[in-house]
């Protein structure tokens, strides 16, 4: 059974729709995040399974049961907010036991409820303490034990991390997982973090202006993006993209250079001079003059940025012809020495992405 099942969802403020017939089937105790970009649709779905948002259009169920029109405290979720959502005049206690107090649940209950939570996220120490005397990494494991004490069906997470600086996201994305694999609850992560969705995520849902792009486990929308907005989003630093076309010899040509295709392509056989866009993450390329045998250069460019990340470098350039578009590849150590040099790059055909120019889709069987 699935844990979350979202059907035929539409939603519309006035005349503009912002989630377009979306489809989605959560199993229970799945790692699912929606990752897309401000403005994608991805909060708002969240909102709608909440129950924060109406439903202009289809179905929502939880555990098997229909909730579309459910209040959120029936829907048996709890949800984790970006800006934590604490109450400033309670303590750390109060405010994991707000919604079972509420809900009338015995004392006992609550506070033994309210310790077990706090062991596992290691808030022991802070139950007496005041929101305003917490960091901001103490703050989210505060919001997630108030989420935990509730043991719903199924935990949703609003951008939680997007507060927190680079160093506490880590670590906290690391909690996150491993209070996962205790728990075993359906979740479903909103970011617009692509890190956080590759390391977290069961399988990744990406949006792109209210529509689903893809759906797939990381490895799968990293190695086979359906389509050149995924190809694009996905991936540090970005892909790579030339216009190109298909030839009779089994070769992919664009201005400045000239690859072998994929076998893929070979057996596909596409139409003669069809136009072609080529994808090449910046990882796949290797300076020509390291690779075994002396292989030609595939690409050469010129060097314009070096960018040091300790044990490797970026380096960024352009095609080496008039008007020749800008190329980055990631090269091994400190690639300073190659800054205004001219530098061949050659790339394993079988790492090719190649897409449909018109339709932007995947050529890849």
């Amino acid at each position: 059974m699935a844990g979350l099942e979202l059907k035929n969802i539409v939603k519309r403020f006035g005349d503009v729709t912002v989630v377009q017939q979306m489809d989605l089937a959560v199993q229970e105790g799945e790692f699912v995040v929606l990752l897309g970009e401000s403005g994608c649709g991805k909060s708002t779905t969240l909102r709608m399974v909440a129950g924060l948002e109406d439903v202009t259009e289809g179905q929502i169920f939880i555990g098997g049961r229909d909730v579309t029109n459910a209040p959120p405290m029936a829907r048996d979720i709890a949800m984790v907010f970006q800006n934590y959502a604490l109450y400033p005049h309670m303590d750390v206690a109060q405010n994991m036991s707000f919604a079972l107090s509420m809900s009338g649940r015995p004392a006992a209950e609550i506070t033994a409820k309210v310790a077990r939570a706090a062991q596992v996220l290691n808030i022991e120490h802070l139950l007496k303490r005041k929101p305003k005397e917490l960091s901001g990494g103490q703050r989210q494991r505060v919001a997630i034990g108030r989420a935990i004490v509730r043991e719903p069906q199924v935990f949703l997470f609003d951008e939680p991390l997007s507060n927190l600086d680079a160093k506490l996201r880590g670590h906290m994305r690391a909690e996150l997982a491993l209070l996962h694999e205790r728990l075993g609850k359906t979740t479903v992560y909103v970011t617009h973090d692509q890190v956080e969705a590759m390391t977290l995520a069961s399988r990744i849902v990406i949006f792109d202006k209210g529509r689903i792009q893809q759906v797939g486990k990381p490895s799968e929308v990293f190695n086979r993006p359906a389509s050149l907005f995924v190809a694009g989003f996905i991936g540090t630093p970005t892909m790579n993209f030339f216009n190109a076309h298909y030839s009779g010899d089994g070769r992919l040509h664009g201005d400045g250079f000239t690859v072998m295709a994929p076998r893929w392509l070979r057996e596909r056989r596409p139409a003669t001079g069809q136009e072609l866009t080529m994808g090449v993450r910046p990882q796949t390329l290797r300076m020509a003059d390291g690779m075994p045998g002396g292989e030609p250069a595939a690409f050469t460019i010129q060097v314009d940025v070096v960018e040091y990340l300790g044990t490797e470098s970026q380096v960024v350039g352009h095609l080496a012809i008039p008007g020749g578009q800008r190329v980055s590849a990631i090269v091994p150590g400190d690639g300073h020495a190659l800054l205004h040099t001219r530098l061949g790059l050659t790339v394993d055909p079988e790492t090719l992405h190649v897409f449909d120019s018109a339709s932007g889709r995947s050529l890849r069987p």
